[in-house]
């Protein structure tokens, strides 16, 4: 499992926490499946989360760790298309969740924070992209 910081910036991450929720992480906490309709965003605040990518037969094809300070389920919300991938929270991790419309509302209302959303996105595809490339 390769490790990878899907950090966002910490103006960010305090702007989505306000309009957040807690999210109790027992053992195998799956916040979201591949091929799900997004809800929404996970915010790592502490502990760890792992993403899996599947192969249509159901072979695990690129698994990441994202640590605490990580965005995960951008890609499904911006670009309004299904979870790429699967995320499960670590047992006794600090989760919060921003609600689709939540984090629209915030966006929208506060344009400063666009481009953080940008740069946490184009970092997923860079990882992405090394690790499908065996790099």
């Amino acid at each position: 499992m390769k490790q990878h910081s899907f950090a966002a910036d910490r103006e960010l991450i305090q702007a989505l926490e306000k309009r957040s929720q807690p999210v109790p992480c027992q053992e195998g906490c799956v916040l979201f499946s591949q091929g799900e309709a997004p809800k929404g965003v996970y915010i790592i605040e502490s502990g760890e989360a792992y993403l899996m990518l599947e192969s249509e037969s159901g072979g695990a094809v690129m698994c990441l760790q994202a640590d605490a300070g990580s965005l995960l389920g951008l890609p499904g919300i911006v670009g309004n298309k299904p979870y790429t991938m699967t995320a499960m929270a670590h047992k006794g991790s600090n989760v919060r969740f921003v609600a689709r419309n939540d984090f629209e509302d915030i966006t929208r209302t506060e344009p400063s924070l666009y481009p953080m959303v940008l740069r946490v996105l184009a970092a997923e595809i860079r990882t992405a992209r090394q690790v499908l490339s065996g790099n």
